[in-house]
């Protein structure tokens, strides 16, 4: 498995693939029509398989958001798919999230992350506030978070993944610069490896 956390790694990766665009929509497609709910998960198979499981997660969320050019839904979908969480409106919630409405909040991954850990960690019952678990892992996917990226804000990382931060929202002239540099591949870097992340934590915490 590479090393998530090696950026400059990830950037040449991301940057020499072939996205398979047919396969990743009819992929994306069907968890439209069918949903994410209702997979059976196995603990003692997922935590035998977690290297590889962790690897799919990183390599769909970067390949969700080179789909739907939304790092939030890309590392929530990669998660929700592999998980059996949500379902694909939340997803389409998410539109508004990649550094919170494009104003240089939080980066998308985390909002997307924060969202599976959410689902994960806490009780079925929405009045039964006594879940700890929800704070507790959300912290560390936190830490963990900014401590790969060097932050957890958009403005940051895109000057990490991009050279600079665009603030495509300021002006027509910043959008179109936004969308004419090579953001579209190297901002998978930050879904993919909030994605791993995230699934990592949801593994280690299984029984069985």
């Amino acid at each position: 498995m590479p090393d998530l956390f090696d950026i400059a790694q990830r950037l040449e990766e991301v940057n020499a693939r072939n996205w398979n665009m047919a396969e990743i929509e009819e992929r994306f497609s069907r968890l439209v029509q069918n949903g994410t709910d209702g997979k059976t998960i196995e603990p003692a198979k997922i935590k035998n398989d977690r290297v590889a499981i962790i690897e799919r997660v990183r390599l769909r969320a970067e390949e969700y958001c080179y789909l739907t050019r939304n790092c939030a839904k890309g590392s929530a979908t990669a998660l929700f798919e592999e998980f059996g969480l949500g379902n694909m409106e939340m997803i389409r919630g998410l539109a508004a999230f990649p550094g919170i409405g494009m104003s240089g909040g939080i980066c998308g991954p985390v909002s997307g992350g924060l969202l599976a850990i959410g689902l994960y960690f806490s009780s079925p019952d929405i009045m039964n506030h006594d879940t700890p678990a929800a704070y507790i892992q959300s912290r560390v996917f936190l830490d963990r978070f900014a401590a790969a990226l060097g932050s957890l804000y958009c403005p940051d990382i895109q000057k990490r993944l991009l050279g600079k931060y665009y603030d495509p929202m300021a002006s027509a002239e910043n959008m179109k610069e936004y969308f004419t540099s090579s953001a579209r591949n190297n901002c998978t870097v930050a879904p993919g490896i909030g994605a791993a992340i995230a699934a990592g934590i949801i593994i280690d915490s299984m029984e069985g």
